[in-house]
């Protein structure tokens, strides 16, 4: 009887871990690129714009085409814009610019997308396909630190008027990013916060691992934050959705 009770403990435990290691799958460009079921996922929900496939073809050339957000990620949240009937969105952390053309695609033809980044070689690499796709004049790249951008936005008194915030830019100022989006967002806009899972390694960080514990903190602090209703979604990387109350 106990052999048998053992066998069943280990074949639990085997089914256990095959269900954790698929309900993180990753990125269907990079680590999650082998995942029967990711692929399946992107197989059969996948509408990308061609202008967006060439840009993130383009974008995988480049060494760190890692930071590239998750192509299912970016059409969800663009569902999202088009539910909410946004036309102000920010980004913090454009990259090459995939999903700034993403959430761009989806608004409205009088659609604004603040676009914040510090590469000016990503900016350079984004700025064609943005012209390619017809819409390069609802996005606005601000080429300097994301954070005097936000400043700037608060000071020229667009507090309270965006509708949806992706913030993906270095993790170290996340809880910064965060409070001065809370100003910037509208009541019942979305803040969507990528990497928040950090490939898993937010479930207790080493001890010298400052960006997950980093992560870490601001995840407990959403999670009491009164100032919002939330979901931390397992898609991409982690994305946690906070709606303004």
């Amino acid at each position: 009887m106990a052999d048998i009770k053992m066998i069943f403990i280990a074949g639990l435990a085997l089914v256990l871990s095959g269900v954790a290691e698929s309900a993180f799958m990753g990125k269907s460009h990079s680590g999650g690129k082998d995942d029967p079921v990711l692929q399946y996922v992107v197989n059969n929900s996948l509408r990308e714009h061609p202008v967006l496939t060439k840009l993130k073809l383009r974008t995988l050339e480049d060494p760190w085409s890692i930071m590239l957000v998750a192509v299912e990620q970016a059409q969800f949240m663009a569902n999202l814009i088009k539910l909410i009937n946004a036309t102000k969105a920010l980004e913090i952390g454009m990259y090459t610019g995939y999903n700034a053309l993403s959430m761009a695609l989806a608004m409205p033809e009088d659609g604004r997308v603040v676009a914040c980044e510090i590469q000016e070689t990503y900016i350079n690499i984004g700025k064609p396909f943005f012209k390619e796709a017809g819409v390069e004049h609802k996005i606005d790249v601000r080429y300097e630190i994301a954070l005097k951008t936000l400043d700037e936005l608060i000071t020229n008194g667009e507090a309270g008027t965006f509708d949806f915030v992706f913030i993906d830019a270095d993790k170290f100022n996340y809880d910064n990013y965060y409070e001065k989006s809370l100003q910037l967002i509208r009541r019942g806009g979305i803040i969507a916060i990528d990497n928040v899972l950090w490939s898993g390694k937010v479930v207790n960080p080493a001890p010298d691992d400052i960006t997950s514990q980093t992560l870490d903190a601001l995840n407990k602090k959403l999670h009491k934050d009164e100032r919002i209703d939330l979901s931390m979604i397992i898609i991409g990387d982690g994305l946690t959705i906070a709606i303004k109350r």
